[in-house]
């Protein structure tokens, strides 16, 4: 079905409160085979209220309403789709006997504010007529039209339990099959990743997007049809050109990201990291650490940000740090190899660089960086320029050190 969303509120328009209830319908919606044509975010104004609901009835399948369902002065929803489809407000004796029964508990009055919730254009059907969340269906000229609470925890809930079953039994044959997944890609330019793709040649059916998230570049494959079995053949097929394509600069798919994904391969393999950081400042341990489980093979890290430390905990010789200074291919070695040892750990991961904005020469400009690696297969340094922010060299820094762990791990 082919769905409109149209988010409500002042606070969302004037930016003090991020709308992700239409972010989340739409995911959602989405995933259970429904198009959607627009999504909207407009103020508690009436006319403007009114206005994009009956546009919208104009031109989709079914449409969803969020915010103004309240029992305060600017929540105008229910009376602006009232005057707008000729549905005179009426009171709904289950809203009704509900919000009665929670007044008396509170009060003495004959009434109260949270009866406003009660009134509901003609026609409205009630979500959840048990609890007390506002959200109702309204059936105009043969067109659901859904509104949920603007709270996000009770417009998921009533989204999840009420909107998506009742649009998959409203005209099931209008639902899509789809088969989507992301390409996780690092260290791949955008343009790159374009031109490559482009050489594929791939049906018309297949929808591919890009999304530079730096600092990676997000692939999304997209595939969406009637009849699931040629939706699923040609997702598979389309897969496998792509990775065959992009090679090992696909690092993950959908919400697999850099850490998740080397804490994997360790945990598989039954090998331990300890990492010694100087310019990333325990940026990597900490990444490494967000994820659940990970002291099952990461033993820890150590940020070397003074030279002191290098040589005292590391065993950085001090004659190495006076003749090739603390950026240097044989610094980054030795740190590799003193964290290495001091933890007993299979593979010691050492970075060493110059995020800036000062600290440069001539000889090591802002964003060198030397990223060693120790093992019991050897050791090696890779040297690497970033170029960027202060906080943008760190991050390249940590997601390259982890992806070299990454690619040591995938060897055979």
């Amino acid at each position: 079905m082919k769905i409109e969303i149209i988010a409500i509120g002042d606070e969302l328009t004037s930016g003090r409160i991020l709308n992700t209830t239409s972010g989340f319908a739409a995911r959602h919606l989405f995933d259970a085979g429904h198009e959607i044509y627009a999504m909207h975010t407009i103020g508690d104004t009436p006319e403007l209220i009114g206005e994009a609901v009956n546009v919208a009835l104009e031109r989709v399948d079914a449409v969803l309403v969020t915010g103004g369902l309240g029992m305060t002065d600017d929540d105008m929803t229910n009376e602006a789709v009232s005057k707008a489809l000729n549905r005179p407000t009426m009171p709904n004796l289950d809203v009704l006997v509900n919000v009665r029964h929670y007044l008396d508990k509170i009060t003495t009055a004959p009434v109260g504010d949270l009866e406003k919730l009660a009134w509901l254009p003609e026609g409205a059907e009630v979500l959840s007529p048990d609890s007390r969340m506002a959200g109702y269906r309204l059936v105009h000229n043969e067109t659901p039209v859904y509104f949920l609470p603007g709270i996000p925890e009770q417009m998921k809930h009533l989204l999840v339990e009420h909107v998506l079953p009742g649009l998959a039994t409203w005209n099931s044959s209008h639902t899509l099959s789809t088969y989507q997944r992301i390409f996780r890609i690092f260290n791949l330019p955008e343009a790159e990743v374009n031109r490559r793709i482009n050489s594929l040649d791939l049906d018309d059916a297949v929808h591919i997007g890009y999304y530079p998230v730096f600092p990676e570049v997000h692939l999304s494959l997209t595939i969406r049809d009637k009849t699931a079995a040629n939706a699923k053949k040609l997702f598979q097929s389309c897969c496998k050109a792509i990775d065959t394509a992009l090679g090992d600069s696909i690092y993950g798919h959908n919400r697999e990201n850099m850490e998740k994904v080397v804490g994997a391969l360790l945990a598989k393999q039954k090998r331990c990291l300890a990492v010694a950081e100087s310019c990333t400042g325990g940026l990597i341990s900490q990444r490494l650490t967000n994820v659940p489980g990970s002291s099952d093979y990461f033993l820890g890290g150590v940020v070397s940000y003074a030279n002191s430390l290098k040589t005292s905990f590391l065993g950085v010789s001090e004659d190495t740090l006076q003749q090739h200074g603390a950026v240097s291919r044989i610094v980054a070695e030795e740190m590799s190899v003193g964290i290495r040892e001091k933890s007993s750990a299979d593979i010691g991961l050492a970075v060493t660089g110059i995020a800036g904005p000062g600290g440069g020469t001539d000889d090591k400009p802002v964003g060198t960086v030397y990223i060693g690696i120790a093992t019991k297969d050897g050791n090696w340094v890779s040297k690497f320029l970033f170029e960027g922010d202060r906080h943008q060299i760190r991050e390249m820094t940590a997601q390259t050190g982890l992806d070299l762990v990454r690619k040591y791990l995938l060897q055979p």
